[in-house]
């Protein structure tokens, strides 16, 4: 049977917890972040970065997320794509990808856009590609660029807003779902008449829970969608989605740190805890809703930061 071993960041691990939403396990090993089941295999993932799959279905779902040593398949195999037609990547395709969910400061932001076949030349020209992959300098180069040539819908949902859906028991697995399906309908209302050959959603949860958190929207985009994670390198629409959503959260991020009186930082690590515990010591615990996602273990943290100091 054997195990399959992904080495991955922090977000694609976040991810991965958004997408087994409903499969997760209770128990979770010492060092882990999260454990999850499935028909046919056991996940964990841990502190390391290390996820381990286990079970007779390991490689399969591992395939979803990445190519360890063991596995032969590339990243775009048909194990990847899933059920996506053959020649997807030439087609005219609206993509959606979301940015800063996995980030402590800052926003969501989810970005769909619409890639005709006839520009993918371009945009491949221009250096699309999957926004983590580029540095900040290079995605507002290339965001300026390619805004003016796609059609796009950007949804940012601010940190008071996420918060308030949050304690009222929104998981953000849901929230994203709404999201996503928000900036495919503006997409799809910009660009009519004319229909993409196809929707392509950066998947984080399951299809079936992603139809189930978009029930109750007044209209629910379903013609020709698929779902596939690491979806950015199966077509350039969701890579530039991912670039657009990337520009819109670093520009946020910018005004939150004009706002704040210091350089903001990024991610969910010790240097967000300490930039935290800055802003309550100047500005007060009050103000923590509009900059940051509350129930991060990282609000309790900077809080433990802001008492040390002051005792």
């Amino acid at each position: 049977m054997g195990n399959v071993v992904l080495n991955l960041s922090m977000a694609e691990i976040n991810k991965m917890k958004n997408y087994y939403d409903g499969k997760l396990l209770d128990k979770v090993p010492p060092g882990g972040i999260f454990s999850a089941k499935t028909a046919s295999c056991t996940i964990t993932a841990y502190k390391s970065g290390k996820v381990l799959f286990q079970g007779s279905g390991n490689e399969a779902e591992a395939s979803r997320w990445g190519v360890a040593a063991s596995l032969k398949a590339p990243a775009n195999s048909k194990a990847a794509r899933g059920n996506l037609p053959e020649g997807f990547s030439q087609l005219s395709v609206i993509g959606s990808d979301e940015v800063g969910t996995g980030d402590f400061f800052g926003p969501i932001t989810v970005v769909a856009a619409y890639v005709r076949k006839e520009d993918i030349p371009l945009l491949k020209e221009l250096g699309v590609r999957d926004s983590k992959d580029l540095k900040d300098e290079k995605i507002i180069a290339i965001a300026k660029v390619i805004k003016d040539v796609v059609p796009f819908s950007l949804m940012t949902l601010k940190n008071e807003k996420y918060n308030q859906l949050q304690m009222s028991g929104m998981s953000q697995g849901k929230m994203k779902a709404i999201l996503h399906n928000h900036a495919i309908l503006n997409v799809l209302e910009k660009i009519s008449p004319v229909n993409p050959d196809a929707i392509l959603i950066d998947q984080f949860v399951q299809e079936s829970t992603y139809f189930q958190h978009v029930k109750n929207q007044k209209s629910v985009a379903k013609e020709n969608v698929y779902f596939s994670t690491k979806a950015e390198g199966i077509h350039l629409a969701v890579a530039a989605a991912s670039i657009l959503a990337r520009y819109a959260f670093v520009q946020y991020i910018d005004k939150l740190s004009e706002s704040a009186g210091f350089r903001v930082p990024k991610g969910a690590g010790a240097q967000v805890d300490e930039a935290a515990a800055r802003l309550i010591l100047k500005k007060g615990r009050d103000v923590l809703p509009q900059y940051v996602k509350l129930h991060f273990a990282n609000t309790e943290k900077a809080i433990s930061l802001v008492n040390k100091k002051k005792g």
